[in-house]
């Protein structure tokens, strides 16, 4: 990530934060917007943690979902068990999909390429069909969530809240993941990407670092899930479902990959999309798939390469 490449993050967070700005100045904006914004939110979150892998560590995971999955049923659970306190709630979902990516990242990474995606794709499908058969969770139904996640007791994540604190956590996942790109261990990511004998010939071990970066995505992943088991105060196995992590990777490339803020962008495209061609006809993916292929083939850089000069 280029070091002056600041001003569209924070225009794109400028704009965000408009919507509580305009609330509390008394401007009505309906139900409708500011649900799609949290949905947008939310997306924004996993996919930025996909591209840590994919955008910088050239990892091309189809598993991504998996770790979404686990965030938002760790919240099912213990809210079954009355647990709702998210001091609680996040540090073990965030442990859960660590240890899911730490264990499943050290027989992936053994291998490169097609085989790569497709054990990474066979792990998720584990984690939705193990999602899926749990009865006293809904099973294949989903489970709804008698009460939202608290923070230290208040109602932070409810629904008169929920916006806000999602943009705060979406600033410091930005904030972190940025953070993480421009350190010796991104730069070393970065050169895992580009030519791992050249990495172990330097004395550091490509499997650590990419195992390393696995686990911090997942994580970060997983409390997206808690947020979005939460803005829907609903979970359900199709969180963990393959089409969920092709949707996180269309947002990543169609956002421009190794673009932070390009996956907030490809977030907001999508959410918008699906929404609002999904009013205009049943048959949308007719309209939205060669759109999507068009933007791919057309859009160098993706929307975050838009009006960048490139030599």
């Amino acid at each position: 990530m280029r070091r002056s490449g600041l001003l569209l993050p924070l225009v794109l967070f400028g704009v965000l934060a408009l919507v509580p700005g305009l609330r509390a100045a008394g401007v009505p904006l309906g139900g409708f917007w500011p649900l799609l914004l949290e949905r947008v939110i939310v997306f924004a979150i996993a996919a930025m943690s996909l591209d840590l892998i994919l955008g910088i560590g050239g990892l091309v995971s189809f598993g991504h979902a998996a770790p979404l999955a686990i965030g938002a049923y760790t919240v099912a659970i213990l809210n079954e068990a009355n647990v709702t306190e998210a001091a609680l709630v996040v540090p073990c979902a965030m442990v859960a999909a660590g240890v899911f990516a730490l264990l499943t990242g050290a027989v992936a990474l053994r291998t490169r390429g097609i085989n790569f995606i497709m054990i990474t794709l066979a792990f998720a499908q584990m984690v939705f069909f193990a999602v899926s058969s749990l009865a006293d969770y809904g099973g294949e139904d989903g489970y709804t969530l008698f009460s939202r996640t608290r923070v230290l007791g208040h109602d932070w994540l409810g629904a008169n809240n929920f916006y806000v604190s999602a943009l705060v956590v979406l600033f410091g996942v930005w904030l972190l993941l940025r953070m993480i790109s421009l350190s010796r261990f991104g730069r070393a990511l970065a050169a895992c990407r580009q030519n791992r004998v050249r990495v172990r010939a330097l004395g550091l071990d490509p499997f650590a670092i990419e195992l390393v970066a696995m686990v911090i995505a997942a994580m970060i992943c997983a409390v997206a899930g808690v947020l979005m088991a939460n803005e829907a105060e609903f979970v359900s196995p199709a969180y963990g479902g393959w089409q969920r992590s092709g949707d996180l990777m269309v947002m990543v490339i169609l956002g421009g990959i190794g673009s932070l803020h390009g996956a907030i962008l490809g977030a907001f495209v999508v959410v918008l999309a699906e929404e609002g061609l999904g009013r205009l006809t049943q048959h949308w993916p007719l309209i939205y798939g060669p759109g999507l292929i068009l933007a791919v083939l057309y859009l160098r850089g993706g929307l975050a390469g838009i009006g960048v000069r490139r030599g």
